[in-house]
């Protein structure tokens, strides 16, 4: 995978890339090529220190929708065994924007909803950048009734700028079918495990969004609207009002750790997911595993209870 680096991120570029050309072209058992090896391991090492020492939230978006950063099908890849994909929602047609399926997690049988924006430029126009058209929310309640019926925990992935806004997907009813989505999920009588794996903006995030445990990446954001639609709404499109918006909208997960929103960060590799993604990999396999074994023996009534009062519970304000 070609690797892509942040306006934030460039002071990396030209030491990674000569580890890379060192490794490509050269013998390490070169004393010469070995010592230069060391000498740029130490001048990573502070210049990371220095990028990504204190980030502000605007980085932290910008680190949330990386495009190095591992997508839902990543993480199946890596977490899960015998996924198999499930299409479409027997209504109109397949959204390849959100993926469904069932797969197996440490032995235990589970279905998966998530998003998927791709990791090119071709594969994100082909899944419309994880923007989710109604039929791709009716294709999720679907797998939803499926695990349901046949009693398989369920684990969303969120990464999504937001639901669609086209013309299309309003007259399909994009505000019933979220609605609808958020609705059902409150009636499942099984386990269900919310990752906020990237961005997860406004409806289109929510339509997945409600579990017994919510998880976020430490570098993902979670929002009721995105620093962009906001100010089109309140600045009128000052776009250089970015980075004072995403301060005041407190989306990251430390500011909604500590409002009650989620339950727990996962840690993630020093600079981001995209910087070690099998380390990642391993931090999430870790958490689900621990969430979905409490989960497991909780009886249904009351897990459904705690849902319930999970989410009335939500929302701080002071006059």
């Amino acid at each position: 995978m070609k690797r892509y680096y942040l306006d934030f991120e460039r002071k990396l570029e030209p030491l990674e890339r000569r580890v890379e050309e060192i490794k490509k072209s050269h013998s390490l058992e070169d004393p010469q090529y070995a010592r230069e090896m060391g000498a740029l391991g130490k001048r990573i090492e502070r210049t990371e220190e220095e990028v990504y020492g204190k980030l502000t939230n605007w980085q932290r978006l910008q680190l949330s929708r990386h495009v190095n950063r591992p997508h839902t099908l990543d993480y199946v890849e890596s977490i899960f065994t015998d996924f198999v994909e499930v299409h479409g929602d027997r209504r109109f047609r397949d959204d390849p924007a959100i993926v469904t399926g069932f797969a197996r997690f440490n032995g235990t049988r589970i279905a998966i909803i998530g998003h998927q924006k791709g990791n090119d430029l071709r594969e994100m126009a082909e899944r419309n950048f994880g923007m989710v058209n109604p039929e791709g929310y009716r294709k999720a309640q679907r797998i939803m009734e499926l695990a349901d019926r046949w009693q398989m925990p369920l684990l969303c992935f969120i990464d999504t700028p937001g639901a669609f806004p086209g013309v299309g997907a309003e007259e399909r009813g994009q505000a019933e079918a979220i609605a609808s989505n958020i609705s059902y999920m409150f009636s499942l009588s099984i386990p269900i495990i919310i990752v906020v794996a990237g961005e997860g903006m406004s409806g289109g995030a929510l339509a997945i969004g409600v579990g017994d445990r919510i998880l976020m990446l430490e570098h993902s954001i979670y929002s009721v609207i995105s620093p962009e639609g906001c100010i089109a709404i309140i600045w009128k499109g000052d776009n250089s009002k970015v980075p004072l918006t995403t301060e005041i909208l407190k989306p990251t997960a430390e500011d909604l750790l500590r409002l009650g929103v989620i339950d727990e960060i996962v840690k993630e590799p020093f600079g981001g997911a995209h910087r070690d993604r099998e380390r990642t990999f391993r931090s999430v396999g870790s958490a689900l595993d621990r969430h979905l074994r409490e989960l497991l023996r909780v009886p249904v009534d009351e897990l459904k209870e705690r849902r319930y009062l999970k989410f009335r519970a939500m929302g701080v304000f002071e006059e």
